[in-house]
């Protein structure tokens, strides 16, 4: 499918190539100075391009470049997310709930939170197509890189006695199999970006569940044993993960089996990964569209 732009590119283009054509038939014969030709210069004929022709190769090279240029311009200015649904990986399949696995859990509201981020103009990536689809935590971080995706949105669920959410992010770096990441860069922006994704999603989702805060890496178990999170150490993106709840306590197991529980769990990560986006702001709210007045209907219809 052509874009009305491309659609008036090629249009000329044709145009262009037409006049080439034309042009080409009606080329004159010029003499060259005697001693300047490519042969010994013996002032033989040889046919040279009309300045007519030669300008209408220069249109047609700038309307091809014009083209061009336009379609780097929507690539580079695209805002990419990349949603990580957590499980099956190198770590192993997830914890499970009376009711629902963390699997599941997260492989549903990933796709969730991916209808809602672009329905809001973002493009989204997910580091899996299918979900018992297994990843290592190396190639999930590599997906991201990859998209140069301005935050990367990973998905999973805890198991605890206690209850509740809570935000990761890398604040040191780490080593896995020999490789030291995330770079301090990205370590600073992880954190600004956690502290806007917290404290939207907390305002989103309100009561239902407990916030249990904002919290390093290495808070967590496997962390604690390489200094960050695997998916961070690899990160070259801005990086979050997010225990969205404890499966292990029944109010949230419940909750996270429920439709409603999953829509708002979507629609409280989307509220973060926007406000995380926007540096902490409130992304501004779409403007009105203006419709044209229905007109009014004559008698007798």
């Amino acid at each position: 499918m052509v874009c009305g732009d491309a659609k008036d590119g090629v249009a000329k283009m044709r145009t262009v190539s037409e006049r080439l054509e034309g042009a080409s038939e009606r080329e004159k014969t010029m003499p060259l100075p005697r001693g300047r030709g490519q042969g010994e210069g013996d002032g033989s004929r040889v046919r040279r391009p009309s300045r007519r022709l030669m300008a209408c190769c220069l249109s047609l090279l700038a309307v091809a470049g014009g083209l061009c240029a336009s379609g780097m311009g929507v690539a580079q200015n695209r805002v990419v997310v990349c949603i990580d649904p957590g499980h099956p990986s190198e770590v192993g399949p997830g914890t499970r709930g009376l009711t629902i696995t963390e699997l599941h859990a997260a492989w549903v509201t990933a796709l969730l939170l991916k209808e809602r981020l672009e329905t809001a103009g973002l493009t989204v990536v997910l580091t899996k197509g299918r979900e018992k689809q297994k990843v290592f935590n190396r190639k999930r971080a590599e997906t991201a890189n990859r998209a140069a995706a301005s935050l990367m949105v990973r998905l999973h669920c805890d198991a605890s006695s206690g209850s509740g959410y809570a935000i990761y992010f890398p604040d040191r770096m780490g080593t896995h199999q020999g490789h030291r990441g995330p770079s301090k860069q990205i370590q600073v922006a992880s954190r600004a970006a956690a502290k806007a994704f917290h404290d939207a999603f907390a305002l989103k989702i309100g009561r239902r569940l407990r916030d249990n805060g904002l919290l390093p890496d290495i808070r967590t178990a496997i962390g604690s044993r390489y200094g960050a999170l695997i998916g961070s150490i690899y990160s070259e993106v801005p990086v979050i993960l997010i225990e969205m709840c404890t499966l292990t306590n029944a109010h949230d197991d419940a909750f996270m089996a429920s439709k409603e529980g999953q829509a708002a769990m979507a629609d409280a990560l989307a509220a973060g990964t926007l406000a995380a986006l926007a540096g902490g702001k409130p992304p501004p709210a779409p403007k009105p569209v203006k419709r044209p007045a229905k007109p009014e209907p004559e008698q007798g219809e």
